[in-house]
């Protein structure tokens, strides 16, 4: 990317929101093209959402910022490439503080991920190769930097027949390739599925989505583009109970304020310049580009703990709204809510507290760890939000409408009969229902339950990859020690295990 002159970086939430205006571009909605998304009543929550990653950065910059290796200037966390355990450890703080701020999808994981995956693939695949996408991302990485861009990281294919390799499919365009090069650039054309917050981003990185072989070359394709670049056409998705959010004052909509974003990506031969590409059939890489963006990525979910302590406190308002929050079973599933919601966040964080240094000196979380954080993602969730509907009641699904609620002869009547307890407006406890319903049924349970079981790989991914790294033999060699099995001295087992030891035992950081 060409040497930019200085510009002022995108700092407050209100700054984002204005530059997402004024884009040309296609986004379909109810079938229609949204002339401005900003604008949009259905699409803004989501708007709203990421505007809080820029604020929490001006609130709280210890948490949500860090100062760039590339410029030296403080810069938000989501544009960081991680330097040391810390930085991951902070990444995760600032997730759950960021689900607790908004209960929904802030969407801006994606992209941070994308980011420590390529800083480390560029480098070993010019190692191997002689290549120079390592400068050239670096080059990127910089000028997001200084813009204080949101990019959004495309991985996911819409893979057509998935018993076929990419080059075997009827459509060619089933998975994202390249389809004209030229002394400039290259052309891609394909789609990319359900892409979390990609309409409010600025930038999009897109990243080959599986394992590849040699005749798969011309999708093994990782480059970036400006969201609004020519050639580009976004169908967003509908989310259960999306238009309430169109509806009166918001009563209805639950969390009228906050919500996450999908959208489908189709690219009719989007440009990609030389010096935005960062991979380009060098599909050997193909898989560790995956492998080490799942692994920052499923870690990433811990966001769902700051989603569930907002759950968690619904559940226990609507209980003492109901005047029985000191009943002893209503005590104990609060309890389990909890126990489940740190057990996503205790096996995240302590991911990113077992890093490791990659050769490009950035640092990656334990990749085992990520994966039972995402494994234990795909369940939890659903049973914290069992217990939040069973305490609830019944109710949450059967309330009237805002509108019956405001009007002048039925409204008297739900004030009087959906009272609890006297000290409670009727209001106050059809709002909290109306939370819970949004977070486990309605808008926001999309990124809630649906995304937390497939987001970054369904559940059979995170096993393969657990079974993978379970070691068995080293364990059986372990337990047939202790038990007299064998002839091996204790200095052969130590010198077998050696590796093992070293991976699991290491000093944080080294």
């Amino acid at each position: 990317m060409p040497d930019s002159p200085a510009v002022t970086p995108i700092l407050s939430g209100e700054e984002y929101i204005n530059s997402l205006r004024g884009r040309d571009m296609a986004v379909y909605l109810f079938g229609e093209r949204i002339a401005e998304p900003v604008d949009h009543p259905v699409i803004r929550p989501s708007i709203n959402a990421i505007a809080k990653t820029y604020d929490l950065a001006i609130s709280n910059p210890e948490l949500a910022s860090a100062v760039s290796p590339f410029t030296g200037e403080r810069i938000n966390r989501f544009l960081h490439v991680a330097e040391s355990p810390e930085d991951l450890v902070l990444q995760n703080k600032m997730q759950r503080r960021l689900g607790q701020l908004t209960g929904a999808c802030f969407q801006r994981c994606v992209g941070m991920d994308a980011f420590n995956a390529l800083h480390s693939v560029s480098f070993e695949i010019d190692e191997q190769h002689s290549t120079g996408y390592h400068d050239r991302f670096k080059a990127f990485i910089t000028e997001m930097q200084q813009r204080g861009y949101v990019i959004g990281g495309a991985m996911t294919d819409v893979k057509g027949d998935r018993s076929k390799a990419p080059h075997e499919q009827t459509d060619p365009d089933m998975y994202v390739h390249v389809t004209k090069r030229t002394d400039e650039g290259v052309y891609v054309s394909g789609a990319k599925a359900h892409q979390t917050g990609c309409v409010n981003s600025h930038w999009i990185i897109i990243m080959p989505t599986l394992r590849l072989g040699e005749e798969d070359k011309d999708y093994a394709i990782a480059g970036a583009f400006p969201a609004d670049a020519e050639g580009i056409t976004y169908v967003y998705g509908r989310q259960s109970c999306d238009t309430r959010a169109m509806d009166g004052t918001g009563l209805d909509a639950g969390n009228r304020k906050f919500a996450g974003q999908e959208a489908m990506i189709v690219l009719d031969n989007v440009f990609i310049p030389n010096n935005n590409i960062f991979m380009d059939g060098e599909y050997e890489f193909a898989s560790m580009l995956v492998e080490r963006f799942t692994c920052y990525h499923r870690r990433s979910y811990v966001c769902k703990s700051g989603v569930g302590d907002v759950l968690i406190g619904a559940a226990a308002t609507i209980a003492e709204y109901n005047g029985v929050d000191k009943v002893s079973h209503i005590k104990d599933k609060l309890v389990e809510m909890t126990h489940l919601n740190e057990t996503i966040y205790s096996t995240g964080i302590a991911s990113s507290y077992q890093a490791t240094q990659n050769k490009s000196g950035v640092f990656i979380n334990d990749d085992m760890l990520a994966n039972v954080c995402k494994y234990h993602v795909t369940k939890m969730p659903y049973e914290i939000g069992r217990l939040a509907q069973d305490l609830a009641g019944g109710l949450m699904v059967t309330l009237p409408s805002e509108q019956d609620y405001e009007h002048p002869e039925v409204g008297p009547l739900i004030k009087k009969y959906l009272k609890g307890r006297d000290d409670i407006s009727t209001e106050d406890r059809m709002r909290i229902l109306r939370l819970i319903e949004n977070m486990t049924m309605g808008r926001n349970a999309v990124g809630y339950l649906t995304e937390s079981m497939h987001g970054a790989g369904s559940p059979q991914a995170q096993r393969i990859q657990i079974a993978r790294q379970m070691q068995l033999d080293i364990k059986k060699q372990l337990a047939q020690n202790l038990a007299g099995i064998g002839t091996d001295t204790a200095e052969e087992i130590s010198a077998d295990l050696s590796e093992y030891f070293a991976r699991v035992f290491r000093p944080p950081g080294t």
